[in-house]
């Protein structure tokens, strides 16, 4: 999550030879003016934790949030132990150290094939999260994180609920791409 701007293209509709005239631009920061990694989760219940990623993400540091979060969010959200649990094909979230914690924990993962379209619902709530949080124009890193959190919490449990009900389309998606059965 990036404190100013979106790291997104915008496109403008205009007359021919406009394209410097201030309606037309976006004013940027050098560098961005920092950014902080967010770790969430959800269900068709609604939004679980949210936590801020401090310094670098690797295997360890994923398996420690898992261990703080994960769990926890499956409580509250009343998902049982019978859950299943999606995550891309980060060498992170491969590695045989965080298999074996998910197998330890008796968690299901998700099989997710290498080099698949990134159709994780979860991508939606991200981007709604951006949007939210970039309309209330955080000033630091500080209000940035408190702001994605307090966002978060609003994310409607419908929406998360819509985004768990067409995920059948994304899984049928993902096989037919790899030339598989659409039957699940």
């Amino acid at each position: 999550m990036e404190l100013f701007g979106q790291n997104a293209k915008r496109y403008v509709w205009r007359k021919t030879n406009t394209a410097h005239h201030s309606e037309h631009t976006i004013p940027t920061v050098k560098y961005g003016g920092g950014s902080i990694m967010l770790w969430g989760c959800f269900s068709s219940a609604g939004t679980g934790k949210l936590v801020r990623v401090d310094g670098k993400m690797d295997g360890a540091k994923y398996r420690a949030i898992l261990e703080e979060n994960l769990l926890e969010s499956a409580k509250d959200l009343r998902l049982g132990r019978r859950f299943t649990f999606q995550q891309d094909n980060d060498p992170k979230h491969k590695a045989r150290a965080t298999m074996e914690w998910f197998k330890t924990e008796h968690i299901h993962v998700l099989e997710w094939p290498s080099q698949s379209p990134d159709l994780n619902p979860i991508e939606n709530l991200w981007q709604d999260l951006k949007t939210a949080v970039h309309k209330r124009c955080p000033s630091n890193l500080t209000e940035l994180e408190l702001l994605c959190k307090e966002e978060w919490t609003r994310i409607s449990v419908s929406r998360c609920a819509k985004l768990v009900e067409t995920y059948p389309k994304r899984l049928a998606a993902v096989i037919a791409a790899k030339g598989g059965s659409t039957k699940y």
